[in-house]
């Protein structure tokens, strides 16, 4: 919603009125001028934290936006409150539609999920290290789910942290290109008299490097 017209007409006072009117009705909303709003963003993307920044933005229920067109805006200040529309235009548009369906349609309940993990979902727009599916992780359980049947109890709390703890360094090494069983074979005969301050030669990367100049020292 946008209340355009002349300075003094009263456009901040309606605004502030429907904030009010939000807060009574239990809703959140966040008040600020667009050339705060637009520096906060410009700061957070220098910083590297844009998109923590407009998700931020996008919790309250209503966002007042005040004093548009009075002041220049920030180099790049208009792709920045594009991109904060477009995330809270996708976000209202779910609840939009949740709104239209009844409580125990299961839409509904996926969009809940969603929902309530909007910042977890959207971290990869922040983070390009961050997959767009939790694909990787169901693949490396595959070798667990296999053998359930024989691991179904891991007899205690710390049986199971030291289960998770081994399933760590086998699918660490396989991502590696390492055979898993090689590898903590030769590590356990080696680590009680291997230097700690050289324990990093024994992480699966660095010992396949060492293990490969071996053979071609071995070869030569």
């Amino acid at each position: 919603m946008h209340f355009l017209g002349p300075p003094g007409t009263g456009k901040s006072h309606l605004a502030t009125a429907l904030g009010v009117e939000a807060v009574k009705a239990g809703r959140g909303v966040y008040f600020c001028t667009l050339a705060d709003l637009l520096a906060s963003l410009a700061r957070s993307e220098r910083e590297g934290r844009l998109q923590e920044r407009i998700r931020f933005f996008c919790r309250p229920s209503l966002l007042i936006v005040d004093e548009i067109g009075y002041l220049p805006v920030v180099p790049g200040g208009g792709n920045l409150f594009f991109q904060l529309v477009n995330a809270r235009y996708e976000r209202g548009a779910m609840l939009e539609q949740r709104a239209k369906l009844s409580r125990g349609n299961d839409l509904v309940k996926a969009m809940n999920y969603m929902l309530k993990r909007w910042a977890a979902f959207t971290l990869f727009l922040e983070d390009g290290r961050v997959c767009l599916s939790n694909n990787a992780a169901e693949r490396a359980l595959r070798g667990i789910c296999l053998g359930r049947k024989s691991w179904l109890f891991c007899g205690s709390d710390r049986g199971g942290q030291w289960a998770a703890a081994m399933y760590s360094l086998i699918i660490t090494a396989k991502m590696n290109d390492v055979d898993p069983q090689a590898w903590l074979a030769d590590v356990l005969a080696r680590i009680a008299t291997h230097p700690a301050h050289r324990l990093d030669e024994l992480l699966p990367w660095n010992w396949k490097a060492m293990r490969e100049q071996a053979l071609a020292a071995q070869a030569a």
